[in-house]
């Protein structure tokens, strides 16, 4: 999709896209600042493979406020979140074993692959809520470990507490790592995020991933970081010190400074993208043959369409006939097949712009 996307911008053709999944909010000025500063300082070095001092620091301060999570500095380690995700995986993965895998869920499947592990799906519940039930099904002797996101890309879930209670003493039990994927935890509309890992005394099975990409508009820094056991930080360490070395340390000095005083740019960010959601919400309520759907977390929408059509299929026409990118529910796992997944994180024209389009295709496409 992403693909044809270009070649049609290329081409000189208008396409409005609602597909990715990035804030359209600039990097706030005075995070932006403390960067610049430091780069002019001549933080311009090689720093510890798992992070600076300072970055960790602010880390361990914010899981422990935020999140409560009771971690000290040891249990962190500074990395951008996609790769935290396939390093997460390298340092628990014990080959040959199944990781599990929300469905529909995020793109778990390559790191899983890549890792040395067997992607195994479990499906998520009605309205995509985390059914203990289900996962248990999914669990079998080979599984080492279980991926959670919440709130969920693309289903905009946000997990109750009880039922990741649930989870967490299912893995307690049969000694399973989970992998908590929080890069989203800002981002909710009425529902409070729960960390998982405030379940534990000190980290020990629970693998925590952030990110500043959404809270804090900084998907260009590629910055985050990952909460774990001493022993999961270690070896995710050993990676880094053999891939890139290092993060460059302004990148980690600006971090810091917004996971101690990021917090109202994030309330601004969510004011916005309460509107934007608004907007979204109204116009699936008015297009005939979508479901009207109420995101809950993150900035996506994730409607199913009547009729038996593959999500593929009707991505492509929708491109094609009305110059509108979304995705396809099936890229997200089996069963988001007869769904789109819709992006309100974009500028307000733009989202009004898509929502006509999408009104004015399936209104003839029904």
């Amino acid at each position: 999709m992403i693909n044809l996307v270009l070649r049609k911008q290329a081409a000189g053709e208008k396409v409005v896209s609602l597909a990715i999944g990035e804030p359209s909010f600039n990097t706030p000025a005075e995070i932006i600042d403390v960067a610049y500063r430091s780069m002019k300082a001549g933080d311009v070095h090689y720093t510890s493979s798992f992070g600076t001092a300072e970055v960790r620091e602010a880390i361990s301060m914010k899981v422990s406020r935020k999140n409560g999570i009771r971690a000290g500095v040891p249990n962190s380690i500074f990395l951008t979140t996609k790769l935290a995700v396939y390093a997460s995986l390298m340092a628990v993965v014990d080959r040959p074993c199944e990781v599990l895998l929300p469905d529909p869920g995020y793109f778990y499947k390559e790191p899983v692959i890549l890792s040395g592990g067997v992607p195994r799906y479990y499906r998520l519940g009605d309205d995509f809520v985390l059914d203990l039930s289900l996962v248990k099904k999914a669990v079998t002797k080979k599984t080492r470990a279980i991926i959670v996101n919440t709130p969920s890309n693309p289903t905009a879930r946000v997990f109750g507490r009880s039922e990741l209670e649930e989870l967490y003493e299912l893995c307690r039990e049969k000694d399973l790592f989970i992998i908590s994927d929080e890069a989203y935890e800002d981002l909710t509309y009425g529902k409070k995020h729960f960390s998982i890992g405030s379940l534990e005394k000190i980290p020990e099975i629970v693998v925590t991933l952030f990110s500043l990409s959404k809270s804090y508009a900084m998907t260009g820094w590629r910055a985050g970081y990952v909460v774990a056991s001493e022993k999961v930080v270690s070896r995710i360490s050993r990676l880094l010190e053999n891939t890139y070395t290092s993060y460059p340390p302004f990148i980690q000095k600006a971090s810091a400074f917004a996971l101690l005083s990021g917090d109202p740019f994030t309330a601004e960010f969510v004011r916005e993208l309460r509107i934007r959601k608004k907007i979204g919400e109204e116009g699936l309520a008015k297009t005939p043959g979508l479901e009207a759907y109420k995101a809950e977390g993150a900035f996506y929408l994730f409607p199913s369409y009547r009729g038996k059509r593959k999500s593929v299929e009707i991505s492509r026409q929708i491109l094609q006939k009305e110059g509108l990118a979304v995705l396809p529910g099936v890229a997200f796992g089996p069963h988001g097949e007869g769904r789109l997944r819709i992006s309100f994180s974009g500028p307000v024209d733009s989202l009004q712009a898509g929502m006509d389009k999408l009104r004015h295709f399936f209104g003839f496409n029904s």
